[in-house]
């Protein structure tokens, strides 16, 4: 879709969102092709974004970096957006908190594990 100029006062462009969320453009682009992001197109054809886009896309990289996939990313986003649940995006909300704090008890496990070892060597020359 494409903007008129007054219209795209209020939008940034695809480096801006970039920078502000510490990604490439090349990822920025990438969700938008899985449907993760809308951008409204410039009388010139560039790309443009809400505001809103930097806090999205940083989202969707601690999504990513948990393991989520872009399709259960996709599923999440009108909770994101509205806040508002059904029976089955809470009980999939569940699923997913239990299994990240499962990566996240495992981590703490090996992170307890080599604050012994560290110990044991800091008493050794």
């Amino acid at each position: 879709m494409t903007v008129t100029e007054a219209a795209a006062e209020g939008l940034i462009r695809i480096g801006e969102v970039a920078r502000g969320a510490g990604v490439s453009v090349r990822a920025v682009r990438y969700y938008e092709q899985q449907g993760l992001l809308i951008a409204e197109r410039s009388p010139s054809g560039q790309r443009l974004y809400r505001q809103d886009a930097i806090t999205l896309v940083r989202f969707f990289q601690q999504m990513y970096a948990v393991g989520l996939t872009s399709r259960r990313i996709t599923e999440l986003l009108p909770c994101f957006d509205s806040g508002h649940t059904d029976a089955e995006q809470r009980a999939m909300l569940r699923a997913e908190r239990d299994r990240i704090q499962a990566k996240v008890d495992d981590l703490q496990a090996v992170l307890d594990r080599l604050d012994q070892v560290i110990a044991i060597t800091d008493t050794h020359p």
